[in-house]
């Protein structure tokens, strides 16, 4: 592992968390360059190591754990057991973070909930995620996607509008709470640089949930009325959907009603302009299946790469409905550095999707691949603890590391 770069070099975190939300957390925090040393059941570890197949290529690690943990340091303690506890309090005295995705109050069972540690750390600033937030009814329960998803209310704005109701195809849940916690830590260490003070941050699921219902939680406390399923239509934009080409589908996005012109001046629409029902968005919001229907005969007429040419010369905003693999092999993702490679602990090159964070003067660091379970134990009892060879072949006997 190489020494560490980027605007929080020198602030060490104790990452006491595990599968998605807290991992997304603190890997920001690892790629602006802060030492995480990452707290890991001994023999089973994070659960997603196991959240597999697939695996990445020549390894044991599952596709899934690598994608959240590059630039950490991977120790084993059981933390149940009190000598483990010692060693975390031993961690704490040179960090400047804590983040954590326990259930509310299992931390404090072990002398690690923030009341306790913020009496021995006043400038520690402690995050917590959990599925609903260290108060409220919910408070004790158990938080996973899909359940924050069906909470929360997106699932009801997602899917066909005679479908059932969806959820997003990735965890979104657990990927904002982590980003949400990630801003909040960052604005905690702005006013610890300020005063001294640390502090919790109080990370709900269920409230980053709400949080990003934006426009379509913004029309139901103006209207009252839950917004309806849409499929890809946009609540309060048309035309801004998927059409059927020639060869397959194309999104279409027509943001204002000057765009809508110069389309239908181009593509042998002009006489809709006439039409009270075309003329203005508002218009054609409150007619969207009457603008689909007149539409999709005419896209119907190009290829999905005719199209493109065409309305990208335009300057309409329209693009392909891509896979995965045509995502990772489009030349502005390429040119744009999304997959970076890096050498895993196996001795096996890996490749991660890229921080997307770009910035001119400290650029996200990948210093070190997402490690093996335990890989830094030893350096980091021996090396920042100054423990001995022997002191820490004991704990091992006894099951601690």
């Amino acid at each position: 592992m190489s020494e560490p770069s980027g605007p929080l070099k020198g602030l060490r975190v104790l990452d006491l968390t595990r599968v998605l939300a807290g991992p997304t957390c603190t890997q920001m925090l690892g790629d602006l360059g802060a030492e995480v040393i990452k707290i890991e059941r001994p023999d089973s570890g994070d659960d997603t190591r196991g959240f597999a197949p697939p695996f990445v290529p020549n390894t044991k690690e599952s596709a899934y754990f690598v994608g959240v943990n590059r630039n950490k340091k991977s120790v084993t303690l059981d933390i149940a057991k009190p000598e483990a506890q010692a060693i975390v309090l031993k961690l704490l005295e040179s960090c400047d973070m804590l983040v954590e995705n326990f259930k509310v109050g299992a931390l404090a069972k072990y002398g690690l909930g923030f009341e306790q540690l913020a009496k021995k750390f006043p400038r520690l600033i402690y995050c917590s995620i959990t599925g609903f937030g260290q108060t409220g009814p919910y408070a004790p329960r158990p938080g996973y996607d899909a359940l924050i998803q069906a909470m929360g209310g997106v699932m009801s704005l997602t899917g066909e509008p005679n479908g059932a109701p969806q959820k997003v195809g990735i965890p979104v849940a657990d990927l904002f709470a982590g980003l949400y916690g990630c801003i909040g830590i960052l604005a905690a260490l702005r006013h610890r640089d300020a005063t001294g003070q640390g502090q919790q941050i109080d990370i709900g699921m269920l409230d980053t949930h709400v949080a990003w219902l934006a426009n379509q939680g913004m029309n139901y406390l103006s209207t009252g009325e839950n917004p309806p399923r849409l499929g890809n239509q946009h609540p309060n934009i048309s035309p801004y959907q998927e059409f059927p080409t020639k060869d397959g589908y194309l999104i279409l996005a027509v943001g204002n009603d000057p765009t809508f012109s110069r389309f239908c001046e181009n593509v042998g629409l002009a006489h809709l302009l006439s039409d009270e029902r075309f003329a203005t968005n508002p218009n054609r919001v409150a007619n969207r299946d009457l603008v689909t229907a007149t539409l999709t005969p005419v896209m119907k007429t190009l290829t999905t790469t005719e199209w493109v040419d065409k309305l990208e010369a335009l300057k309409i905003g329209c693009g392909p409905i891509n896979t995965l693999e045509q995502v990772f092999a489009d030349p502005h993702v390429v040119a744009r550095e999304m997959v970076v490679e890096m050498t895993h602990g196996s001795g096996e090159t890996v490749k991660v999707i890229a921080n997307p964070v770009k910035m001119s003067a400290t650029p996200a660091d990948y210093r070190s691949a997402p490690p093996i379970l335990g890989e830094h134990s030893d350096h980091v009892l021996r090396d920042i603890l100054g423990m001995s060879a022997a002191e820490v072949a004991g704990l091992r006997e006894r099951g601690i590391v």
